[in-house]
């Protein structure tokens, strides 16, 4: 199947009559996707009912319809702006091979508001004559017909919200439309109904074999029978409404425990703990403090006059150094008089004696003046004294300082502790405030509890019931046995039991090879849009509740809750492409709002991997925010865009019109 043309009339926020062209096909070429953009408000939910209700008429699942009547529903599609005699009409064009041919069919459906009732016509397209020709006998069956190419009971599969997308990814077990799919998928639905069709029939032949009397006990019986059904209909309507009760009593729970630590509770449950932090450290900062006042007794406080202990060095250095020069001048003229004594005695030149006097000279002059000091000695300090000063200067002190900035910084660090912990202890609730926070908390922890208890024992009546329903069942099975007597119908009801049997058997085999398969496909389509290649190695499906079980590739079972919430919508779109992929059918896919909450690695992967795969055709219903520019242009590069279009909505007259183009166009 594949949609052609989409034709509205006054139909919802949509004025006039505007068509839209649906063909997956650009310049000739084979492209899936059809593109509205569209702010919310602005009609893309409509388009979407439009082909629901044009398909299906009163059997449309459409989304604003709730639980209105179909006249209602009708009544309320209607454009507010349509003149009384002016007509609504919704048609849709799209083409189905046909008696090995392929074969174009328009539906069109249109009623007004004097007379709330829809009319249906089925044309054919006649390449003969090249028109319409309306078809009365698939007009008569149309909704016989539908249902061999698109039933009713798949059709979410393939036309689907984001919002059925959100309900399935959040709960545990898929909702009664998936599953209703499924079966209709596999076969389990022709089998549960033959199964219904078998025991009917047994009932009947039951009932025209037994004489008044085994009638009377039959029929009994019977009546018991369908009592247990409606109290456990009844027990399961309660079990729906203790759920939802529950699911409140769970959310305030939550509430009340998040109120609790976020108003102080959770840090005066801890306020003994907290004290005793500040007590250990203020006692860490009096420790440090008493090491610092032991400092400040010893040498570090000569840091303060550490120029002038380096003063007094060098003058304790100068004046070691001028005495040792006045012991070397006494010593080195007693020298050169002895020298001048000797030269003497040798008889040298006077020149040559000259020049060696004059050179003795210039050096005791020299030597003088070292030896004089520029002032008087004051100090007098020893060898000794010299080098424990020099001890003290490069070696003591510093080391004192270096101390003294580690027990600084200590006590700091200390002090930050302590601000912080006063913080918290003033940010805990008063006693009176914690005492109201813990009994709000105690009290939905009780409420809890007793949904918890009603529901459980909803389970318990049920399974109760249930063992009431088997035993009536045997009874009438061996009321059958004991008292029917005519051989045929012995006959019937024995193979009928047989028949159920192997039914029985049959639907077991039958879906578990369905949902191996159907677990294939899933799987391949979840780890085809993840981009953790890693997380998933297989999805199972449970055999009862059809929900889905996630596997590592160790084997390993992988939470749900770990899943982020772009990958649970991952996993539903994945379980909803699976489906469609088994159901072997080849039909358009529509999809509204389909990437609410991903971000964008899942964006990326949806884009890229999903749209363009999903179907031949591929109906896309999204805002700016959804399919943005990037993936727009994502879309165009893989040449997937066949059309696009605008709904261009005027709040002041609450009208849509259909434009060509995009956002960014």
């Amino acid at each position: 199947m594949q949609f052609l043309e989409l034709v509205l009339k006054n139909f919802g926020p949509y004025t006039g009559t505007q068509t839209i062209n649906l063909r997956p096909e650009k310049d000739g070429n084979p492209s899936p996707v059809i593109l509205f953009g569209g702010m919310n408000g602005g009609g893309k939910t409509t388009l979407l009912d439009a082909i629901r209700l044009a398909l299906y008429g009163g059997r449309a699942q459409c989304s604003t319809r709730g639980n209105l009547s179909y006249s209602d529903f009708l009544n309320q599609s209607i454009n507010r702006h349509t003149p009384a005699l002016e007509d609504t009409r919704v048609e849709l064009i799209f083409e189905q091979v046909q008696d090995d041919k392929l074969t174009q069919f328009k539906i069109v459906r249109y009623w007004k508001k004097l007379d709330i009732k829809d009319s249906l016509s089925i044309l054919i397209y006649s390449e003969v004559v090249n028109d319409w020709w309306s078809d009365k006998a698939i007009t008569n069956t149309w909704d016989e017909y539908i249902e061999t190419l698109l039933p009713v009971g798949i059709s979410n599969l393939f036309l689907f919200d984001g919002e059925q997308v959100k309900e399935l990814a959040e709960l545990e077990t898929p909702p009664e439309f998936v599953i209703g799919a499924i079966k209709s998928l596999l076969g389990l639905e022709l089998a549960e109904r033959l199964a219904v069709d078998l025991e009917i029939l047994a009932s009947r032949k039951r009932k025209e074999i037994a004489g008044k009397k085994d009638l009377a006990a039959l029929e009994k019986i019977e009546q018991t029978f369908k009592t247990i059904t409606a109290e456990i209909d009844l027990v399961k309507e309660k079990q729906a409404s203790l759920k939802n009760e529950l699911d409140k009593a769970e959310t305030n729970q939550k509430q009340a425990s998040e109120k609790f630590i976020y108003q102080g509770g959770k840090i005066a449950a801890d306020r003994s703990k907290l004290d005793q932090q500040l007590n250990d450290y203020t006692d860490r900062a009096e420790t440090t403090r008493q090491s610092m006042i032991e400092l400040a007794s010893n040498t570090l406080p000569l840091a303060l006059i550490s120029p002038l202990l380096t003063a007094a060095k060098t003058q304790a250095e100068t004046e070691a150094s001028q005495q040792q020069a006045q012991i070397a001048q006494n010593v080195i003229q007693q020298r050169s008089d002895r020298l001048l004594n000797y030269i003497a005695e040798i008889s040298l030149n006077p020149q040559q004696l000259d020049r060696i006097q004059d050179f003795i000279r210039q050096e005791n002059r020299e030597l003088e003046q070292q030896a004089a000091p520029d002032s008087p000695p004051w100090l007098n300090a020893d060898n000794n004294s010299i080098q424990q000063l020099e001890n003290l200067l490069s070696y003591q002190i510093q080391a004192q300082q270096t101390l003294a900035a580690e027990k600084i910084a200590e006590i700091k660090n200390i002090e930050t502790e302590i601000d912080f912990t006063d913080r918290q202890i003033a940010a805990a609730a008063s006693p009176e405030a914690y005492e109201k926070l813990e009994a709000e908390v105690r009290n939905a922890q009780k409420l809890v509890a007793i949904a918890a208890a009603a529901y459980e024992s909803t389970n318990n009546r049920i399974a109760e019931l249930n063992k009431e329903l088997e035993k009536t069942q045997k009874e009438l099975e061996s009321y059958s046995s004991e008292y029917i007597t005519i051989r045929n119908s012995q006959h019937v009801i024995g193979s009928i039991a047989k028949a159920q049997a192997t039914l029985k058997l049959f639907k077991e085999k039958l879906t578990l090879k369905k949902l191996n398969k159907l677990e294939i496909e899933i799987t391949d389509c979840f780890r085809y849009l993840l981009h953790k290649t890693d997380l998933v190695h297989r999805v199972a499906i449970d055999t009862d509740t059809f929900s889905l079980s996630i596997y590592d590739p160790e084997g390993k079972p992988v939470p749900k809750h770990r899943l982020s919430a772009g990958e649970k919508q991952l996993l539903a779109i994945a379980f909803l492409w699976g489906l469609a992929r088994v159901s072997g059918r080849q039909l358009p896919v529509a999809i509204d709002t389909p990437l609410g909450r991903l971000d964008s690695s899942h964006r990326n992967n949806l884009v890229e991997r999903y749209f363009p795969s999903a179907s031949h055709q591929v109906i896309l219903l999204s805002t700016d925010t959804e399919i943005r520019k990037v993936e727009y242009d994502k879309l165009q590069e893989l040449e997937a865009i066949a059309r696009s279009y605008l709904l261009n909505y005027d709040s002041a007259k609450r009208q849509t019109t259909v434009e060509p183009g995009y956002f960014w166009d």
